[in-house]
């Protein structure tokens, strides 16, 4: 074997977030013994990104498996990891995924080695084949008798078909030392990511780009936030635009592809219930729509929610989980023609920026969430169990919508209102909350009579901040109060 030098984990300045994700490898490899790690998530999320920045490359081995026929994987596997160990190593003298699984695990280094196969649904023809290729690897692990430190990690964008690798029953049950789901950053990392001095611009960031690491940093620090959006979502060749429209066909065993695109585009524009979706989509409101429903879920383009005191029977309501297919559906996909036809300048001043406040209103509710969960234990805030909104109507049938209904740990409910205004909100934004808090708890609405209590907190989140009527009259409701504007959103 070639002389090497190792080092410790390297620390990379550019790793956006993922310390947790990081540290966690890094104690697997320390433990001296063998070990089996399992790495998911959406395409464009950062795994390979993760893995390349955790360890340094002469203690670190990654294949990323294409698709192609398992054969062609196996023999470019054994080629790469020819190249990067500097043995002499004969294709023909592994003719099997176990032979290879062998070579690999038993490979002797002076230091713990790191071996990742990414992509690893690849390495197989079709899904069913995948529990096939992960027996022949638990057959390779029980003929290891040696302890000698070595961590594998299987990583892969087919998260269904990954993660049943370590479901009940799998072939390599019980085998995983450490299992994850990489997932999108939140506000606070999305806008490190961006960038962006202005804060206003950042939370537009998040609600335009998301939480993709992939989609952020195609960002040009160089141009204004607008100048980006344009170039990179409106435009018919931008970069993002590209990525997001591809998105769906790259994601495995997704067939009818045109309807997971109507589905999408129907929650998008609004519709939240099933039926609703199945309308506006032209689909059957049957089992089939009811499955791509739940795949879409498991890929993190949709979420589910239900008012806070749904009833196991009530009606499952639908939304856009990702920010940026969000905008896409909203945006892009209504003006594709006149994309085609005109500058991208011009489609945002007439039919994106007149509604992009409104558009907002849903990702700023998202970025209270997040905002309230990151600086809770500095503030010392109260534990919230989970985050909660409820709409409907009143015994009256008047409309009644509340942003904010989230059932604390140590008992009661702290309910609240998120605006996107650009102009400090007045006294009439507490006052209607609390109107509205009233007329919930007069319908018999339980979490309502605990919200109305002086104890119960109230979280209200305005861009634009606060007036001093407002703050008064806050104060003098008695209620605990957390008032924040985007300056508070991005302190440390």
């Amino acid at each position: 074997m070639a002389a090497q030098h190792f080092a410790g984990p390297v620390l990379c300045a550019t790793l956006v977030d993922r310390d947790d994700e990081r540290r966690e490898l890094s104690a697997l490899l320390a433990t001296g013994s063998p070990r089996l790690a399992l790495l998911t998530g959406r395409r464009r999320i950062g795994k390979t990104y993760l893995l390349t920045h955790t360890w340094s490359p002469d203690r670190f081995f990654l294949f990323t498996a294409t698709r192609t026929t398992a054969d062609v994987n196996r023999v470019q596997l054994l080629l790469d990891f020819s190249r990067w160990s500097g043995e002499d190593i004969r294709v023909e003298d592994y003719p099997t995924w176990r032979t290879v699984f062998n070579l690999l695990l038993d490979f002797r280094t002076p230091e713990p080695l790191v071996v990742a196969l990414d992509e690893f649904q690849y390495l197989a023809e079709d899904e069913t084949g995948v529990g096939g290729l992960a027996s022949e690897l638990n057959a390779a692990l029980e003929r290891r008798r040696a302890l000698r430190p070595i961590l594998l990690v299987l990583a892969g964008s087919a998260v269904g078909t990954m993660e049943a690798l370590a479901a009940g029953g799998g072939p390599l049950y019980g085998r995983f030392a450490w299992q994850h789901r990489l997932r999108p950053f939140s506000y606070w990392h999305a806008g490190e990511l961006a960038g962006l001095v202005d804060l206003r611009e950042r939370a537009l960031a998040y609600g335009i780009f998301g939480g993709t690491p992939r989609y952020l940093a195609a960002l040009d620090p160089n141009i204004g936030l607008i100048e980006n959006v344009q170039h990179l979502l409106l435009a018919p060749r931008g970069e993002v635009r590209l990525l997001v429209e591809t998105a769906i066909e790259q994601e495995e065993g997704l067939r009818d592809v045109a309807k997971y695109r109507a589905v999408l585009r129907a929650v998008a524009g609004g519709a939240t219930k099933r039926n609703e979706i199945a309308q506006r989509a032209g689909l059957p409101n049957d089992n089939a729509l009811r499955d791509k429903l739940v795949r879409l879920i498991e890929l993190g383009y949709i979420e589910r929610w239900q008012n806070i005191d749904a009833k196991s029977n009530d009606a499952v309501r639908y939304g856009i989980a990702d920010p940026c297919f969000r905008f896409h559906q909203r945006f892009v996909e209504p003006n594709t023609s006149v994309l085609e036809r005109y500058d991208p300048a011009h489609v945002w001043a007439e039919n994106v920026e007149p509604h992009l406040d409104a558009y907002m209103g849903r990702e700023f509710e998202r970025i209270a969430n997040q905002a309230y969960d990151r600086r809770r234990v500095a503030l010392g805030l109260p534990m919230v169990q989970h985050w909660g909104r409820w709409d409907g109507v009143d015994r009256a049938r008047r409309s009644l919508e509340i942003d904010i209904v989230a059932p604390l740990t140590t008992g009661g409910t702290m309910t609240g209102t998120v605006k996107w205004a650009r102009d400090p909100v007045s006294a009439d934004l507490h006052f209607r909350h609390l109107d509205m808090l009233q007329r919930a708890a007069d319908s018999g609405r339980r979490w309502a009579h605990e919200a109305i209590k002086p104890a119960a907190p109230l979280f209200f989140l305005a861009a634009g901040g606060f007036t001093r009527g407002f703050h008064e009259a806050a104060e003098a409701s008695g209620h605990p109060l957390i008032a924040w504007c985007l300056k508070d959103l991005y302190q440390e």
